[in-house]
């Protein structure tokens, strides 16, 4: 079965269309990254998928079923996690305080509960932060902490968006690095956007390049062309190769600049 289905989905956002008419299958056990410039539509896609944004038009479906907000199935890292770096909890409690995520506050946790907590903290290599208050934390160590409270549930689906914005480039590539550890030693599905390819190369299976409400899906190679990105923006779109490193350029500049503005 596969682990996402979207049939000629079109998603908008405050009246705006972000996607349109797109249909592609994405495997279980598959890593994709995402890319796009901002307002390409990468957020709203997870969204739908997590069935916190009804399609326009068109269906999905999440290991063959509707997307749903209670699918434990899923795990989720939001982008917009400013605030989590001013917490005074300790990293277990606030591993913890997601355990049951529609319910406010800290969870008795239980024998089972705990159980869960520790193995996910264990499975990201976070033992050494369970003790440490949150302030006092680096953003790749916070990285590892929000990644294991989305495996909490033991889900078949992670969705990571922009995990990779604000950490310097050895920060980063630990989190494509563990980010690939948990696909091949858990078995599960991971979409993991970026605006930067460059550090997943090495990491991803396909990938989905969305642009100009459009998307196309392949590996790099297959997509990350002049010809496709052309046709996906429907301008002149050049892909360069400098060295180890893939850079797309348009008539106005980088494509995926601007990395930290939120995108739709």
């Amino acid at each position: 079965m596969d682990a996402i289905a979207l049939d000629r989905v079109t998603l908008a956002r405050g009246g705006r269309i972000v996607l349109s008419d797109l249909s592609t299958t994405i495997r279980a056990g598959e890593f994709i990254g995402i890319f796009g410039p901002n307002g390409a539509g990468k957020t709203s896609l997870l969204h739908a998928i997590l069935g916190l944004l009804r399609p326009a038009d068109g269906a999905i479906r999440v290991f063959g079923a509707a997307p749903s907000r209670a699918n434990r199935k899923t795990g989720y890292l939001p982008q917009q996690r400013s605030t989590v770096a001013d917490l005074r909890l300790c990293g277990r409690d606030f591993v913890a305080a997601a355990l049951h995520g529609e319910r406010w506050g800290l969870p008795l946790l239980g024998s089972s509960g705990a159980s869960e907590v520790d193995w996910a903290i264990e499975t990201v290599n976070a033992e050494a932060l369970a003790a440490r208050a949150m302030c006092e934390l680096s953003g790749g160590e916070l990285q590892r902490l929000l990644l294991a409270q989305a495996l909490l549930g033991k889900p078949r689906l992670l969705l990571l968006d922009e995990p990779l914005l604000g950490l310097d480039l050895r920060f980063g590539q630990a989190v494509v690095v563990l980010a690939k550890r948990l696909q091949k030693e858990l078995g599960i599905t991971i979409l993991f956007t970026a605006h930067e390819l460059n550090p997943l190369l090495d990491a991803m299976d396909r990938v989905l390049y969305l642009g100009g409400g459009r998307g196309a899906i392949g590996t790099v190679d297959e997509v990350i062309t002049s010809e496709i990105l052309s046709a996906l923006y429907g301008t002149q779109v050049d892909v360069v190769h400098i060295g180890h490193r893939t850079v797309v350029l348009s008539g106005h500049g980088v494509v995926d600049a601007d990395a930290h503005r939120h995108d739709a």
